[in-house]
């Protein structure tokens, strides 16, 4: 059997992006959404984590914010974790691949759209469930010290900033996120592929940067807790400009890598690819006579 490396180069790191990108566009649409909402689900397991760090650590807080922040950044990359090594469907990371995908054509650009609408609206089932049922209705969030840390952190994530000020820390957040999917990609074994996205979350979350995702966890959770802020102001203010944010941030990642590695690489056989079988040509294998 021939090695396998350990390590994509930058240019097979890119192809096997593409072929995701096509697998995920030829997945049926139910199914899509429904790994789209178990991604949603995972990420809020480290959205409550970090509340659970954070939002216990008062006393640390008050004389050491930054710690604090890191602790909880530390923390909350399991979520992303859980849903790379399933092969689940978060937005960020698609924000990435179908761009490339269809500037390589690899897939009609109406895919694009289409798999950011289902997967958008599947992560946001799930974050909502989590936030409802195991973050609220069990009551894990719901006495001191976390209600009031989850009430507080509404305000200062969707309230104070300014509507341009989560549009820059979205795309902070999924400039870093796409790196840890860039950086997983290119892993061979688990454990690397763990390291690879743990430190890039790790920076976004301790640094406090916008995820479209994981806000649609914390600040519904808020919003369910009573935190003086609505829906609407929530939509308006951190939804739309943190989405947009994300689009840009995952293009600063996706469309350098097509400048860069994907000049005279051409689509060809991906197009009918199906899921789960496209074969990336740095992993297969010759059998030996």
């Amino acid at each position: 059997m021939a090695d396998v490396p350990s390590t994509l180069k930058p240019a097979e790191t890119a192809v096997a992006l593409i072929e995701t990108a096509v697998e995920k566009h030829n997945t049926r649409w139910d199914r899509t959404f429904f790994k789209a909402v178990l991604a949603g689900i995972m990420l809020s397991f480290g959205g409550l984590f970090d509340i659970i760090i954070s939002g216990g650590s008062a006393g640390i807080s008050a004389t050491n914010p930054g710690l604090v922040k890191v602790l909880g950044g530390f923390v909350f990359p399991v979520g992303l974790v859980m849903i790379v090594l399933q092969g689940l469907d978060l937005l960020t990371s698609n924000l990435m691949i179908f761009p490339m995908a269809a500037i390589k054509g690899a897939i009609p650009w109406w895919g694009v759209p289409v798999n950011w609408i289902i997967v958008t609206f599947g992560n946001l089932v799930g974050s909502l469930f989590f936030a409802a049922i195991l973050a609220k209705y069990d009551g894990l969030a719901t006495e001191a010290p976390y209600l009031g840390y989850i009430q507080n952190f509404a305000i200062s994530k969707a309230v104070t900033p300014g509507w341009y000020q989560i549009l820059l820390r979205g795309i902070g957040c999924n400039w870093l996120v796409c790196i840890a999917i860039w950086q997983s990609t290119a892993a061979s074994d688990t454990l690397s592929k763990i390291v690879a996205t743990w430190f890039p979350i790790w920076v976004f979350v301790a640094c406090g940067f916008d995820h479209v995702i994981a806000n649609m966890f914390s600040l519904p959770l808020s919003i369910m807790l009573h935190a003086d802020l609505t829906t609407a102001y929530y939509i308006k203010k951190s939804l739309i400009a943190s989405y947009i944010g994300n689009i840009i941030g995952a293009l600063f990642v996706g469309l350098p890598a097509v400048y860069f590695y994907l000049g005279d690489w051409k689509a060809g056989g991906l197009l009918h690819a199906e899921e789960a079988r496209a074969e990336r040509n740095s992993h297969t294998s010759s059998e030996t006579k």
